[in-house]
Parts: C-alpha cells; sequence; structure tokens
C-alpha cells in the first residue's frame, strides 16, 4: 500500500477552501489543465480552480439548485446524473477528472471509474473510509448498523449505497490497471502515515 506523504509536504492552499480534501485536491491539479469535476455541489472548489490556477473547469451535478448557483459564479455545469456515463465527452478530453466524496453514493462505481479514466489523462477520487476504528467498534459494541462522527448516517437514511475500506478500493485499482501517482490519508482532517485502513478517515487519491 503507498505510504502517505508527511505533513510538511502537503503544501496546502490557504484556508479559503474549507473543506481539507478540496484544499489537497487543488494541489494536486496543474495551472491552465482542463478539469471536469463530477458532483461538483455549489462549486467551490471549481471557482477556487479558476481564480488561483486559471483551470478551463467543467462540472456535473445532479441537483438543479446548486447547478444554478454554479451558473451564477460563472461556472460551466450542467445538470445530469454520473452513474448514466459521461457519453457527452470524447476519450482524454480532460487533464483531470475529480469524484470527491461521491464514489460510495453511485449505483456502478467501478463503470464510473473506466468512464473518468477514458475521459480522463489523470482521476482524483476521494471517499470516506469504512474501515476506520470507530466504525469497527460501532458495529462491535452494539451490534447495528455503525454511526460515528464522520458516517453519522442512519443505515434507513444514509446517502452511501457503498460499503467500502481503503484496501477495498486498491483492490478494484490492481484489477481495473490503475496506477496510484500520489495518496493522502486523513483522519479529522490531520495526515495518517501507519495503519490508513483502520485509522484513516477519509483517502485522496491520484490516480493514472
Amino acid at each position: 500500500m503507498p505510504v502517505a506523504e508527511p505533513a510538511e509536504s502537503l503544501g496546502l492552499v490557504p484556508e479559503s477552501l474549507a473543506r481539507r480534501d478540496h484544499r489537497i485536491i487543488s494541489n494536486l491539479i496543474s495551472e491552465s489543465s482542463r478539469v471536469l469535476d463530477l458532483g461538483c455541489g455549489e462549486g467551490d472548489l471549481l471557482v477556487w480552480l479558476v481564480q488561483h490556477k486559471r483551470v478551463q473547469a467543467r462540472g456535473v451535478e445532479i441537483a438543479q439548485e446548486k447547478v444554478r448557483r454554479c451558473v451564477q459564479q460563472g461556472l460551466s455545469v450542467f445538470q445530469g446524473d454520473i452513474n448514466q456515463g459521461l457519453a457527452d465527452y470524447p476519450d482524454a478530453c480532460f487533464d483531470y477528472v475529480i469524484l470527491s466524496q461521491t464514489l460510495q453514493v453511485v449505483r456502478q462505481p467501478v463503470e464510473v471509474l473506466r468512464e473518468m479514466r477514458r475521459v480522463g489523462r489523470r482521476i482524483i477520487v476521494t471517499f470516506p473510509n469504512f474501515g476506520h476504528w470507530t466504525v469497527r467498534l460501532s458495529l462491535l459494541r452494539t451490534g447495528r448498523a455503525p454511526r460515528t462522527r464522520h458516517l453519522p448516517y442512519r443505515w434507513y437514511d444514509s446517502p452511501n449505497i457503498r460499503v467500502l475500506t481503503i484496501l477495498d478500493f486498491e483492490d478494484v485499482l490492481r484489477k481495473e490497471g490503475l496506477r496510484v501517482e500520489t495518496v493522502r490519508f486523513l483522519q479529522g482532517g490531520k495526515p495518517v502515515s501507519v495503519w490508513p485502513n483502520v485509522r484513516a478517515d477519509s483517502a485522496i487519491y491520484l490516480l493514472s
């Protein structure tokens, strides 16, 4: 398993990006590159990348209100369901394709990864780690579907339909022939380098 880089090498951008994964993602992206953000929300990450890295930004978002907010900010975002693929985009038309905290909510995650690889030269994926020790302890202690600080949903109202761990994700990477260029493991927004499948609550991968 790749080892996360130490904290001093993260080179975090300013706190103008509230989410730690967004700040790290922004450091992985080269200036003036072509970027597609799948499930881009209200476009906070794309706006920052346009303003500070001069990227050519595109986004896909399923929620109409969030799409409207993106357009109001001057972003090129269309309403669509990434579960239905990216047929509107030709091969290798983006330098980076981002899927941030969304992999666990899509119906066909492997197909989504394949489409990302098709349209992007590099892909960035972040997801919550269901192998975190608090999830394991919650299940062992209560005998019920785990609920933790970073996974607070109940089994019947959770948007998460896929339960994956760091080890599960890396199994898929090997089977799909995706190479890990960089990986960051986080716990409470802080870097984790030892036993990430147990200690990290989220993971960030740059793949090619």
